[in-house]
């Protein structure tokens, strides 16, 4: 049977505190979120205008003029939103509250009296509604509104959002659907298609699980609705010559025939996510065995080993099998974004921690490069290697950025970074109805009903620098713990009191079944080694190259350490690489060094080209920075994957 057996532990029920994830839940909550909500109402000095809120204020009459920005902008707000409602779920916030509320009135304001919402729209064209569903993101932004407005209600237990999402859902449906009379349609930009399952899963209203699942069902279908609405409302179809053509919606195909990654990642992985909610909440083992066969090719064949996905800039999209460049690449921060969610509907499904490592993995190193450590600047596009030259005089380089922006006139990436580092203990921690899944090692402390138990329990950890995880019952009771054993991980040990405690092996967990003593402590001990990464030798990019890895986090080198022309480092898989924290450096990281060897350049003078021999070497110590954490120091090279070298002096 396809069903969601696992749930989040609640955000209320979660005090993260730890050093790492502690960190950055207080730095969206102190600077992130007034950040972005600063930005939102065009105040960030310097910073490219968001237009907004503005938007709303004109869509409600407030003031006067036209709608600015891109069609999807609502969609901004609504992820602030739904950032702001997870934070408020953790640590209620007065002002933060009036913030949200008072946006909110802005939109039940410009709410059309048959339910409709889109500044764009209500703005700009308001006689084309529900006429270009494939490009101008309706139904992404009603996506989106929606899953604010559950997470609001959820945090708040007030209904305004959700009463205001929901007219612009059913005003939807009474244009969108399988019925006489109406549009054969599904979203260009997919999210709705996820959001509906949330507000079934509130509502128990069973038309918005049949609304998700015909806008899975319907798409790819022939007749094929986006060539109807390009003909009957002479729509623009930007991708009519490229490969991907109605592929790059993931629309060229009924669901259940996509076997292979294709098109916008963002919105690939969205659709998979949705999809993944909808067999379980039908009970659809064919849909469901399409999202297996999806996932299988992303994590094997179309991922960066930061977890990043989209190889392209070219609609920011995946390419083919194996095709992973480094300094051409998108890896945009949403499409990570979205990876962890398919990740972790997958798992509530079939309970299999790898799906989990593939999120720790996305979460490390994709996801928390997107921000600078002061919160206030951000990667749209999370590259493996970087000239800054190339950045700015290589016209197949330029969307690749050197620094973090401080906001962006398409602003996707921000607020969803907030959204899911608000939500974090979400992904850390779940449960079903006698065992608690502890899916991330996230410090903090944690209370919970099971259907035989109520747990208190506190977590102690240094997590991501070493791998001691403590775990200390603060009630007795009888349940099965469930500790995920990460897949970089090659031994570890379980102990309480000192002593080896039995567990079983399920599906990459570790499943204590006990009854706990009130102040029983259990200590996981992950051997946490450095290693030496290497790719599948189809990436032709990554062929004699090496990234280094150490517990979850995927290392790089920076010029700011090693000097510039990083291209002509090579490490020696035989030198010991040393560990070093540095708490003053980066926020407090754990550097790495070793002895590599640099191509000696001075024998060259001015030659561009010569009769080959064998480079000369010098060595160099070489300081490596977890990836998520270059490009806060200033302007420079970095690269991930760095050349290796024997000790014999041959070059492989």
């Amino acid at each position: 049977m396809i069903e969601k057996s696992v749930r989040p532990v609640k955000l209320s029920n979660i005090r993260i505190n730890d050093e790492f994830w502690g960190s950055y839940i207080k730095l969206v909550r102190e600077q992130v979120i007034p950040y972005q909500w600063e930005a939102l109402n065009d105040r960030v000095e310097g910073a490219d205008k968001s237009y907004c809120i503005q938007n709303f204020r004109r869509a409600a009459g407030i003031e006067e003029g036209e709608f600015n920005g891109f069609v999807f902008q609502d969609s901004d707000l609504y992820k602030w939103i739904e950032a702001a409602a997870f934070s408020l779920e953790m640590q209620p916030d007065s002002e933060l509250e009036e913030w949200a509320d008072s946006v909110i009135d802005l939109m039940e304001k410009a709410q059309q009296p048959d339910g409709y919402l889109d500044t764009y729209y209500i703005l700009k064209e308001p006689d084309k509604r529900f006429t270009n569903l494939m490009n101008n993101h309706e139904l992404y932004c009603m996506g989106h509104m929606v899953e604010a407005a559950v997470a609001y209600h959820n945090a708040t237990g007030k209904d305004q959002m959700l009463n205001i999402a929901r007219r612009f859902v059913e005003c939807g449906m009474t244009h969108i659907g399988p019925e006489r009379g109406k549009i054969k349609g599904y979203p260009g930009h997919e999210v709705l298609e996820l959001a509906l399952i949330k507000l079934y899963d509130l509502t128990r209203d069973t038309r918005y699980k049949d609304f998700a699942k015909y806008l899975i069902d319907q798409r790819g279908q022939k007749p094929l609705y986006f060539e109807e609405e390009i003909q009957k409302n002479k729509n623009d179809f930007g991708w009519q010559n490229s490969y991907n053509k109605f592929q790059y919606y993931q629309a060229g195909l009924p669901v259940r025939e996509q076997k292979v990654a294709q098109g916008h990642a963002v919105r690939a992985v969205y659709l998979y996510s949705g999809m993944a909610d909808v067999a379980a909440a039908s009970d659809d083992e064919t849909l469901f065995e399409a999202c297996r066969t999806l996932w299988d090719n992303i994590v094997n064949k179309q991922m960066y080993v930061t977890g990043g996905i989209g190889a392209t800039s070219n609609g920011e999209a995946f390419t083919f099998d194996y095709d992973l460049p480094n300094d051409t690449n998108y890896a945009e921060s949403c499409a990570s974004i979205g990876l962890i969610f398919f990740a972790r509907r997958m798992f509530e499904i079939s309970k299999d921690a790898r799906y989990i490592n593939v999120m720790e993995r996305v979460l490390y190193n994709g996801v928390i490069s997107g921000m600078s450590l002061d919160g206030k600047k951000f990667f749209y596009v999370n590259p493996l290697e970087v000239d800054p030259k190339a950045c700015e005089q290589d016209p197949g380089k330029t969307h690749i950025k050197p620094e973090r922006q401080k906001w962006f006139g398409c602003a996707c990436c921000p607020p969803n970074i907030a959204r899911l580092l608000s939500s974090i203990g979400n992904y850390a921690y779940e449960q079903d109805r006698n065992r608690l899944y502890m899916n991330l090692f996230v410090g903090g402390e944690i209370h919970t009903k099971l259907k035989n138990a109520d747990l208190e329990f506190k977590v102690e950890t240094n997590y991501p620098w070493d791998g001691k995880i403590s775990i200390t019952n603060n009630k007795p009771a009888d349940y099965e713990l469930a500790i995920r054993i990460p897949d970089w991980c090659e031994a570890f040990t379980l102990t309480s009191s000192g002593k080896s405690i039995p567990y079983e092996t399920e599906r990459g967990f570790a499943v204590i079944k006990k009854e706990f003593d009130f102040g029983e402590t259990i200590v996981l001990d992950l051997v946490m080694e450095t290693k030496l990464i290497a790719a599948n030798p189809r990436i032709r990019e990554d062929i004699g190259k090496a990234a280094v890895q150490r517990g979850p986090l995927v290392y790089c080198i920076e010029e700011n350490d090693n000097g510039p022309l990083l291209q002509d480092i090579y490490l020696d898989p035989k030198e010991k690489i040393h560990v070093v924290y540095e708490p003053k450096l980066l926020g407090g990281v754990n550097v790495l060094t070793t002895i590599a060897k640099r191509i000696s350049v001075e024998d060259w003078g001015d030659e561009l080209y010569r009769t080959y021999k064998e480079y000369t070497y010098k060595d160099q110590e070489l300081r490596m920075i977890p990836y998520y954490a270059w490009a806060n120091r200033g302007i420079g090279e970095m690269i991930v994957w760095v050349k290796t070298f024997m000790s014999r002096g041959d070059v492989i």
